[in-house]
């Protein structure tokens, strides 16, 4: 027997603590889900809460602040010693995993040519907490992991780090929406980075039936291509313009990770076709 429609389940979505233009197709990606399930486990309606938390806060979002799901990187260190479903479907085609890199206008040179040894000497800055510190520290690269998002390119455009990086789908957002020294910073254009990095859900370890709806959904839309159709609305013109089949590939591991998903290795065809 199918599940009654008179009544909608109201799902309690964190969707905080990221760019707007994730923000959107994440929710986007949870709409078609639930939609694509809705015959079998009934009708729904999402309480979307994009509130800021800090690290701490983010990590108690499921088992503290009861919100009933939410959408990060798989093996996110924030959630290590909490309870959570982690449903093992890539969503977005490990596009995080792809890194570009914002520096000061006139620090160019330093990135032309560049190799290992030589990118390794330079320090990125990142925000406490972010689990990119983690992963470049452990492939040798320097970090200085300090403050904020919201400072951060403050203090690049001070000198305190050779550059940030952000993920090719919201490299170019970020930079527009929180880059207010312009003319002293540039998104640099030779040098790409990857390490596996592949957005999933985690579900409040108390919705075991809503785990099971959100595999299900996520299957279905795997199979009929609306999650690749999702993908190309949010992110088809956003990774044009940033030249990625011409940029030095420098490939990282990622320690953390779950073995599910530590052979990730970067989409050629992706980056030759953007």
């Amino acid at each position: 027997m199918s599940a009654s429609k008179t009544k909608s389940l109201t799902i309690d979505f964190w969707n905080g603590n990221r760019s707007e233009v994730r923000q959107n197709h994440e929710k986007n990606i949870l709409e078609a889900v639930l939609e694509a399930t809705s015959k079998q486990f009934g009708d729904f309606d999402i309480l979307e809460s994009r509130e800021e938390y800090t690290g701490e806060e983010e990590s108690l979002a499921l088992t503290q602040k009861n919100h009933d799901l939410l959408i990060t990187i798989a093996g996110n260190q924030k959630f290590k010693t909490e309870e959570v479903i982690l449903i093992p479907r890539p969503l977005a085609k490990n596009i995080l995993g792809y890194r570009i890199l914002i520096i000061n206008r006139k620090d160019q040179i330093k990135f032309n040519e560049v190799n290992t040894s030589k990118i390794k000497s330079l320090a990125q800055g990142i925000p406490k907490t972010w689990s990119d510190a983690d992963i470049f520290r452990s492939n040798g690269y320097k970090v200085r992991e300090e403050g904020h998002f919201d400072d951060i390119f403050e203090r690049l455009a001070t000198k305190q780090f050779d550059y940030v990086t952000f993920g090719i789908n919201e490299v170019k957002s970020v930079f527009n929406q929180k880059v207010i020294n312009s003319d002293k910073l540039i998104i640099e254009g030779q040098v790409i980075f990857f390490y596996p990095f592949p957005l999933v859900f985690y579900v409040n370890p108390k919705q075991k039936s809503l785990a099971k709806r959100i595999e299900k959904g996520l299957e279905i839309i795997e199979g009929n291509g609306t999650l690749d159709n999702i993908f190309k609305a949010h992110y088809g013109s956003l990774t044009r313009g940033l030249n990625l089949k011409n940029r030095d590939l420098f490939c990282l591991e990622n320690p953390l990770i779950p073995k599910g998903f530590a052979n990730l290795e970067p989409d050629l065809d992706f980056i030759h076709n953007n």
